[in-house]
């Protein structure tokens, strides 16, 4: 692999936790970019599968980085966007394989788009061949995120750029310097959620997140941690509580929380694995008082307004049962 034509504009950072044979996949696909002008960085959590040490790094472009114990999700990309040295940083998910075009398709939506700070790529389902994972992260008046038409025909995916709520983190791309002014992800979020809570966080400070049509990957979601795994529900369940009461800007927080809380028992009696599903919102609850406190230093920093916040939430409450993809047009259209 010939090695990059001029100075990277995007670091890719990619955090493993026994990842398998899936980081070799992801790495992979990111030697075969069309556009070579980037670095790629890999942060091992403290793998116990041997995926760390089975890793070929494709040439010198890629650097692993080794945590001297899981840091999660979260935190671990943060260790990595420490460092970050071009103006853009990008995260992929080991279980992801993004297309040759991928960082090419991202590069010009910058150019489209330069008033973009977040930009989100379509996920393929690759265990449903033909199904959409993911298609911007939406966010329901209630406190409630999903991935945008997830189990929806390939067919159903716009052609055309729209803005989103937030990226997936699963395939994202993030100015650096907005990213480090907000202070990256959360780590008390360890995993889920941490993406719509940073993209939240830079909505406050008066940023837009564009989903592009052209940039593309294939997201295997969740296939390391299970989709609705007992370590999956416990920290998606745990995290959103966290997210709603410190983002939801004042006029919309306590009805926010009112709904929120009717939204979780509602999805908890539906729940695959209810025990951990409570677990998690029990563990939320008691960390209300943590996340109010610290809602001050969040809300310190918002530029945008209530009603344009408002404005990017679903408020459609039937939409928490089919999920379906919800992108607005982009600034400019």
């Amino acid at each position: 692999m010939s090695q990059a034509a001029s100075a990277p504009w995007v670091t890719v950072i990619l955090v493993n936790y026994n990842g398998g044979d899936l980081i070799q996949a992801a790495l992979d696909s990111l030697a075969a970019q069309t556009d070579p002008d980037f670095v790629a960085l890999v942060l091992d959590n403290a793998s116990t599968d041997g995926s760390a040490e089975r890793l070929v790094l494709p040439d010198s472009r890629f650097r692993l980085l080794r945590a001297p114990a899981n840091l999660g999700f979260a935190a671990g990309n943060n260790r990595a966007a420490r460092e970050v040295r071009t103006p853009w940083l990008a995260t992929l998910n080991p279980d992801a394989r993004a297309d040759p075009d991928w960082l090419a398709a991202l590069a010009r939506a910058i150019v489209r788009h330069p008033g973009g700070t977040m930009f989100g790529s379509l996920q393929r389902d690759g265990t449903r061949p033909g199904l959409i994972d993911g298609c911007g992260d939406v966010l329901s008046v209630c406190g409630i995120p999903w991935r945008g038409g997830t189990g929806q025909p390939l067919a159903a995916a716009p052609t055309a750029d729209g803005e989103a709520f937030a990226p997936c983190a699963a395939a994202a791309l993030y100015r650096t310097d907005a990213f480090r002014a907000v202070g990256g992800f959360d780590p008390h979020f360890f995993c889920y959620i941490e993406d719509v809570d940073l993209g939240f966080r830079l909505r406050l400070a008066g940023h837009r997140c564009v989903q592009v049509a052209e940039a593309r990957v294939t997201h295997l979601a969740s296939a390391i941690s299970g989709r609705a795994s007992a370590f999956t529900l416990f920290h998606s369940y745990r995290n959103r509580v966290r997210m709603v009461a410190r983002c939801l800007p004042g006029p919309l927080l306590a009805p926010g929380l009112a709904l929120h809380l009717a939204a979780t028992v509602y999805l908890l009696i539906r729940a695959r694995a209810p025990a951990a599903a409570w677990r998690g919102f029990a563990a939320g609850l008691r960390g209300l008082p943590a996340a109010l406190a610290d809602r001050a230093r969040v809300q310190a920093g918002r530029r945008a307004g209530t009603l344009r916040i408002a404005r990017a939430l679903n408020w459609r409450l039937g939409d928490l049962r089919s999920r379906p993809i919800d992108l607005r047009p982009t600034p400019g259209r």
